[in-house]
Parts: C-alpha cells; structure tokens; sequence
C-alpha cells in the first residue's frame, strides 16, 4: 500500500479544496463568501483523507479568507455557499464592513513593505560618481502611491469572563488584528466564537475583546 502525500503548505492544501469542492473554493477568478461553520462541514467531510490535517486545513482557510479577493467578494446580500455550492445565507452589512477594514488594513501594510524595500534597495545601489555629468530625469513612472485611508478602529477593552453571554459580539485576539465574531458557546474557560469570516475558534477569555464603554 503506497504512502498518503501530506499536504504541507497552503497552496497545496488550497488547490487541493479547489479540485474536491469546485462550487465552493477558487484559486482565482471572483470568490465566493463561504459558509459560517465551513471548518466544520469540511473537517466532517475530510475526516477519513489522511492528506490533510485539521490543523493545515484550519491554517489554509484563515489564508484563503484573509485573501484580498475573498475580502472584495464579501459584499452585503452577496450569497455564502457550502461545500457543494448551495447558497445558505446572505452576508450581512456588518460583516462587509469588518471585510472593508481588513482589507483597507493589509492593503496599507503591503504599500509600506512595498515603500521599505524600494528605500532599501535605494540604499544599497552605488552612489553615482560626482565627478560624472549628472544625466537628467524625468518623473518615474511607478511613483509611490498614497497609502489608503484606514478604516477607524473601535475602541476596545478586555472582556470579564464571568460577563460573556452566548450571542454577544466580541472581538477576537487572533493575530496582529482583532476579529470579530459572535460567541455561540461558553465552556468553562473556553469561549467558542463564529467569527464573520466563516470560521469557528475555541478561545481562552482573555483573548475575547469587547467594545469600550466611551
């Protein structure tokens, strides 16, 4: 019996749901908004495929989601689909605004990565001899663009374990950016949050984060 390829990054695993679940995933093209609770129609689905791990699967959709074609997809009463393409839900404002921040948010970080390395590059490039006729210019043609506006963040504080309700609307600590989300479940410790991307987390409480009373 040959051995089972483990999937090992996120471009595998990606064109791998790509190919089993087409109505659902693309690797290009206009995405479609996922399922709330997708991780669990496909961990159930998956159960028994040994070429991916929940945990490389988990890690895939949180890049396929955070992606800025999967964030530009995510527009109010735009349809969420399943794994086999049927629409179960519309995308609510709410959850188009969190995707107009996020993505206003990567797209300025990938504009001053893109400023840092030209600076560096600028740096590095030997000076030009003085002595040597200096050569005239003219305007470049890829002038820096200005950095997109921000989205205002909200204010937030750290949440009281003992006050969290099911329902209730949170932020998430998951990354450099809170995430929101809606605590679907309490567990001791734990809290289980949907969050508005589609995928669910189990959280300790002191990484749960709620609007600050102004």
């Amino acid at each position: 019996m040959s051995e089972v390829k483990k999937l090992t990054n996120n471009k595998e695993v990606l064109a791998y749901l790509a190919a089993k679940f087409p109505a659902c995933f693309s690797l290009d093209g206009d995405a479609k908004p996922l399922k709330i609770g997708i991780f669990e129609e496909l961990a159930q689905r998956l159960e028994d495929d040994e070429s991916v791990s929940k945990t490389r699967l988990r890690t895939a959709l949180r890049h396929y989601t955070n992606s800025w074609r999967y964030l530009r997809a995510m527009k109010a009463g735009g349809q969420r689909v399943d794994l086999d393409g049927n629409e179960v839900g519309a995308v609510e404002e709410e959850h188009q605004s969190h995707a107009a921040e996020a993505l206003a948010e990567s797209q300025a970080a990938a504009a001053e990565r893109k400023k840092k390395a030209q600076a560096e590059q600028r740096a590095a490039a030997p000076k030009r001899d003085k002595t040597s006729k200096p050569k005239l210019t003219s305007k470049p043609k890829n002038a820096p663009k200005r950095k997109p506006k921000q989205a205002p963040q909200p204010k937030l504080q750290a949440a009281q374990g003992d006050d969290l309700k099911v329902g209730q609307k949170v932020q998430v600590k998951a990354g450099k950016q809170p995430v929101a989300g809606e605590i679907i479940e309490r567990d001791r410790n734990d809290v289980v949050v949907q969050l508005h991307n589609g995928l669910t987390v189990k959280v300790a409480t002191d990484a749960i984060f709620v609007a600050k009373q102004e």
